[in-house]
């Protein structure tokens, strides 16, 4: 039987000074984007949202809008990891299953809730593993969902053991090949990875300026959309959905400029957008056996 405690990573979590900047960022990150967010229903989300928003938000009395636009993005931040987890399979309570990137642990409780697995989720963040798992113990469900200052890179669990494995925005901090041989030693064949993401056009020829600015404000690497499809094909990760989200995301992001929460940075994702130059993209993947 598969143990279900992890063993020991064979390198250190943060391998250079790069992750450390990673790392650093993220310990010290207290934006009200991710943090008002969260405090509405107390799931806190480390990610973009879908869908149309309600114009009624911005009608509102002047003393109650913020809240209600607050509100509103949370609301379309949940709706992009309902739509995730309608695409991680069947699974059951007797399964386990890997947030790679795990933030403060909104969608893996999500995940828990809806499906009763057990949740190992891993981030370079130590800040946000003690607040992810105090969040766990405060929702009594730290016996099945648990979170680990592990690199998603080497993540010391044994293979085989894992039988959903899901990204969401956070695979443009690594390099895509050893991520997807990691993810490949992980998955029991058969089993499903889940990738959301934004990722550069090829056919633009490159970064376009505004990709430029995304990751020089989020200290990452936008990989292009070839790049992943190339890394998963290499390592027996066999696509078989992909969506184009870039249209779903073009609201929140219009209403997040229009926020009090808004960091300066949705103007370069508008025009990114809208050019066509960066996509936002779901991506499922089945583990096929070597």
């Amino acid at each position: 039987m598969t143990s279900t405690q992890p063993t020991e990573a064979t390198t250190p979590v943060l391998r250079n000074d790069f992750q450390r900047s990673i790392a650093d960022y993220w310990d010290r990150e207290k934006d009200p984007v991710n943090i008002r967010l969260g405090e509405v229903d107390g799931i806190y989300h480390h990610h973009y949202g879908i869908g149309d928003y309600s114009p009624a938000v911005l009608e509102v009395p002047e003393s109650e809008r913020d809240s209600a636009v607050i509100a509103e993005m949370h609301r379309l931040e949940t709706a992009q990891a309902e739509l995730l987890l309608d695409h991680l399979g069947p699974l059951t309570a007797a399964d386990r299953v890997m947030d790679a990137g795990s933030g403060r642990g909104g969608t893996s409780f999500m995940t828990n809730a809806r499906f009763g697995c057990q949740v190992d989720g891993v981030t370079i963040s130590e800040s946000q593993v003690e607040f992810a798992n105090g969040q766990a113990a405060q929702r009594k469900v730290d016996d099945r969902v648990r979170f680990h200052f592990r690199n998603m890179l080497d993540t010391g669990f044994p293979s085989g053991s894992m039988r959903a494995i899901w990204s969401n925005e956070t695979t443009m901090y690594v390099d895509l090949a050893p991520l997807f041989a990691e993810f490949a030693r992980l998955l029991a064949p058969g089993a499903r990875y889940v990738c959301i993401t934004g990722c550069y056009n090829d056919l633009t020829g490159g970064r376009s300026r505004a990709v430029s600015q995304i990751d020089q404000h989020y200290i990452c690497n936008i990989h292009s959309r070839s790049d992943y499809f190339r890394a998963m094909a290499d390592h027996g990760l066999v696509p078989i959905a992909v969506t184009d989200l870039t249209a779903a995301t073009i609201p929140y992001w219009e209403l997040r400029e229009k926020s009090s929460v808004a960091t300066g940075i949705e103007q370069a994702f508008l025009t990114s957008y809208r050019e066509g130059s960066f996509q936002y993209l779901l991506i499922v993947a089945d583990r096929v056996a070597a």
